[in-house]
């Protein structure tokens, strides 16, 4: 099985869209809105709001040659010209380490925009009915070196981890034939698995580590159903992960409805508490810090509410934001919890509590639904911190 660094266990991950937080234009209609812009200091710009946050690690989106939302790459080894050049890249690698930030890359290794790589993608083969993306042939060993080929080049230029988009649908093999090689020549590169269902220990002892989907639908779920008893029971299956390996977990990301959007703002709160109180290796999409609000649609254009651009200048205070860095240092103070044990102390419908604990060290959770939602965290070694947004 792939290793997971000990640097992973402290990372708390800001997760961004660059096409979208740099107001790139995502399907470029003439020459123009493909031209070599650096809109990569856009995002350098923001690092100092990344650590005001909390966060000490950059989750990037897809940032190569790309024909349209970058999940179409046509060239692995380029910097999309709508972000900038490689040294627009490289400044930001330099910034990052400089201010002590890892940075995660999206690689999309499972399809590629149609018509190019011909010699590597499965003829007429395309990936769940879009016609503009073709899958690669995973059983050709050449695909494999290609893959090996990229993730090495950008590791080399200073980035930690790779986020593997569309894991679940490239065979295990595939993985096991670029992963291990990988780690060799960079023993502390991380890798995750984007797998939305199926059987999480057996895609993580391929990669590394996945997307707990699980959770995230648990939480947002059990919050507008009035129903812990989901929370609770996805939360059993969450310890039995922690076995094998620690999922990187998340209330939002750029292909799902806002949080804010799902269960509203005093609920986002709660949900909140709980990516910062239960175990994983959480991660923050960019926004959902200061209450953004955005409603992924089934259609083209349908994930431009959820990607949106960022502003040139910081945003005023907000109790969102604030809430945030509370409950983010909090977890900072308890970086234990990232694989702490749970056990449910008070189950109903409405109301929830939990305790997370490890060796001497606890923290325990409870939740109301009922009236204004709410949450109360205690701790073996500080006051209580309570949760309330109006």
């Amino acid at each position: 099985m792939p290793t997971n660094p000990t640097w992973t266990r402290d990372t708390i991950w800001w997760h961004v869209y660059p096409l979208g937080f740099t107001g790139a234009a995502v399907r470029p209609a003439n020459d123009s809105e493909r031209a070599l812009t650096p809109r990569l200091r856009h995002i350098e710009s923001w690092l100092d709001y990344l650590i005001e946050l909390g966060c000490n690690g950059l989750a990037l989106g897809p940032i190569f040659q790309s024909r349209t939302h970058g999940y179409d790459t046509t060239d692995y080894f380029t910097i999309d010209p709508r972000l900038g050049s490689l040294s627009d890249f490289d400044s930001l690698v330099a910034t990052c380490h400089a201010k002590g930030i890892r940075i995660m890359l999206d690689g999309v290794f499972n399809h590629v925009a149609s018509g190019h790589f011909p010699e590597l993608v499965l003829a007429d083969h395309v990936f769940e009915g879009h016609e503009s993306l073709q899958t690669l042939d995973h059983s050709r060993p050449e695909t494999a070196e290609m893959v090996r080929d990229v993730m090495k080049f950008w590791l080399d230029r200073g980035i930690d981890a790779w986020r593997l988009d569309a894991a679940y649908a490239v065979p295990a093999e595939f993985w096991d034939s670029v992963i291990p090689e990988v780690q060799r020549d960079f023993p502390e590169s991380w890798f995750i698995g984007e797998v939305i269902h199926g059987e999480y220990p057996a895609f993580a002892s391929h990669i590394g580590s996945i997307t707990q989907y699980e959770l995230w639908k648990a939480t947002f779920s059990s919050l507008n159903d009035a129903n812990f008893y989901e929370l609770d029971w996805c939360l059993q299956r969450h310890q039995q992960l922690l076995s094998n390996f620690i999922p990187y977990t998340f209330i939002g990301n750029h292909d799902v409805t806002r949080i804010a959007s799902q269960v509203g703002a005093p609920k986002a709160a709660l949900a909140l508490t709980l990516l910062m109180t239960v175990p994983g290796i959480p991660a923050i999409y960019y926004g959902d810090e200061q209450g953004f609000t955005g409603v992924k649609e089934e259609r083209e254009g349908g994930d431009d509410a959820i990607r949106p651009m960022f502003p040139s200048s910081p945003f005023p205070p907000n109790p969102m934001f604030e809430l945030h860095q509370r409950l983010i240092a909090f977890r900072r103070r308890h970086a234990w919890l990232v694989d702490a044990h749970v056990e449910t102390l008070h189950l109903d419908n409405e109301h929830y509590r939990f305790r997370a604990h490890s060796g001497e060290a606890w923290v325990e959770v409870e939740l109301w639904l009922t009236g204004q939602p709410r949450a109360v965290i205690s701790a073996h070694d500080e006051v209580e911190i309570h949760v309330q947004l109006t």
